[in-house]
């Protein structure tokens, strides 16, 4: 396929958008919802904050998660991923390796900078 429309890629995108209940910051890359929300959580963001969609970096289409100043930990470890749930539907949404590993203390704050989740154009 060589061409795919940027409203299609946006309407994937807001639907993204529209479901997102939390983020989770876990101990390895989830598979499924119970992974991210229970088995490798660390620390939860509510209703994360996005902008977009926007052009993407290189090509096609992006969301950013916006920088997190205020996640909750709720376990001591090292957080390497991040989860995108719809808690509703209990349905993992996006996973994704953080720009590097986290060392994270229960009952603390953690911080995360801004991420893309993208859309190539075809090639």
């Amino acid at each position: 396929m060589a061409f795919i429309d940027d409203s299609i890629l946006d309407a994937a995108l807001d639907a993204l958008d529209g479901a997102i209940e939390n983020l989770y910051i876990t101990s390895q890359e989830a598979t499924t919802y119970a992974g991210a929300q229970t088995t490798y959580k660390l620390g939860t963001k509510a209703t994360p904050t996005t902008t977009g969609p926007a052009n993407g970096d290189a090509t096609g289409r992006k969301l950013t998660i916006d920088a997190i100043t205020d996640g909750t930990v709720d376990a001591t470890g090292t957080a390497t991923h991040w989860a995108l749930c719809d808690n509703s539907a209990t349905l993992l949404l996006a996973t994704g390796a953080l720009a590097a590993p986290l060392a994270i203390t229960a009952t603390n704050t953690f911080t995360l900078t801004a991420f893309d989740v993208e859309f190539p154009d075809p090639a």
